[in-house]
């Protein structure tokens, strides 16, 4: 962003989960890196995990008392008219206090009273829809929103055309390493530098449904020619440790959660995935055959249409959530050894990647402010 003897003054908000805080903290990244003058100030909503997340990565919060609406009848839906009009009116006076000259809206619960008192305020808003199916929230917003930052085509159906920018979702930076080979990349885990590997990913916290398939699977593992690395995610690691015990296959490398993830790449050749918006565009950098196992407990039902979104495209495979246990594994070796059809899909994978969507997104955010 330009230079400017009065520094720019940015409201970021958005959180909930990590599909809504990276963009937002990646976002605010990429203007400081491009004037150290910018002043931002995210809002986030009380008690969730933005208001550890934001402070983390150097940047002030103020939160909101604001949540979801939930599924069936509860005192907490009782409360939501009460918690949005304070949400609302809170936002307006951060607006009048702050003074920014544009906010961002990235999803998640604080969002739209933010995202509100900014239109209230007249101040230029942009959002950041990082799925293939927009929540009611954001395309409510998005009537007044100057510009609409998307990750997937197709999108008119939802927002105004002449407002829709195709950039993709931010990813991170470390997420491949040149230097670093598939065989140098086994070593550092200990693994056989020959041997065809998969990585199975099922978020930070696990996905239950993935590690039955995996678990119910040992003997093909133990007995095939293949290796598999496993994050099992937090709540279920000391649990698929302890009914693994002693009959642990050589092959099976075990991880509650992979933090050096630019390794873990390098060393896969076929990866299992849950399917947030945040883990297909990264998985589309990375560029190697992909089944998605969507998880069925999300808005709309939302990760099965980004994924469907990339096999439609012959990106990716989909196995449901329901088929995983029994036939999981089985379609992954398969896959594994057809050399025609995993280069099919690691090519019109790569393709589908934005590498530069922080840089198109605030390229945008600068035109809203100028």
């Amino acid at each position: 962003m330009k230079d400017n003897n009065k520094p720019y003054r940015v409201i970021i908000s958005g959180g909930g989960t990590g599909g809504h805080i990276f963009p937002a903290v990646a976002i605010a990244n990429e203007l400081k890196r491009r004037n150290p003058s910018t002043e931002i100030l995210f809002i986030g909503a009380l008690g969730k995990m933005e208001m550890t997340r934001v402070p983390e990565a150097g940047y002030p919060i103020k939160g909101l008392w604001i949540s979801g609406l939930q599924r069936r009848f509860t005192l907490q839906n009782l409360l939501f008219p009460f918690k949005l009009i304070n949400s609302y009116l809170k936002a307006l006076k951060i607006m009048r206090q702050f003074k920014p000259q544009a906010v961002v809206g990235t999803g998640g619960y604080a969002s739209g009273p933010s995202v509100m008192a900014a239109n209230r305020k007249g101040i230029p808003v942009l959002l950041q829809e990082q799925n293939s199916y927009p929540g009611l929230t954001n395309r409510k917003l998005a009537r007044k929103a100057k510009k609409v930052c998307v990750a997937y085509e197709g999108m008119e159906k939802y927002f105004d055309p002449e407002k829709i920018i195709f950039t993709g979702n931010p990813v991170r930076n470390d997420i491949l390493d040149p230097e670093l080979t598939k065989e140098k990349a086994r070593q550092k885990y200990g693994l056989n530098g020959n041997k065809k590997t998969i990585l199975v990913l099922g978020g930070s916290l696990g996905a239950r449904t993935i590690n039955e398939s995996i678990m119910g699977a040992l003997d093909k593992i133990a007995w095939g020619e293949v290796q598999v690395i496993w994050q099992t995610g937090k709540i279920y690691y000391e649990e698929m440790l302890n009914r693994l015990g002693d009959h642990k296959p050589d092959g099976l490398f075990v991880m509650q959660f992979i933090n050096d993830m630019e390794v873990a790449y390098s060393a896969a050749d076929l990866i299992i995935s849950r399917a947030g918006a945040l883990s297909i565009s990264e998985l589309c950098i990375v560029a190697k055959p992909v089944i998605f196992v969507p998880s069925p407990n999300v808005a709309a039902d939302h990760q099965t249409k980004n994924a469907m979104a990339l096999v439609e495209k012959n990106a990716a495979v989909l196995v449901k959530d329901e088929e995983a246990v029994e036939g999981l594994v089985t379609r992954a070796l398969k896959l594994l050894y057809d050399q025609s059809k995993s280069k099919m899909l690691s090519e019109n994978i790569k393709a589908l990647g934005k590498p530069q969507a922080t840089k198109d997104i605030v390229d945008q955010l600068n035109l809203i402010i100028n």
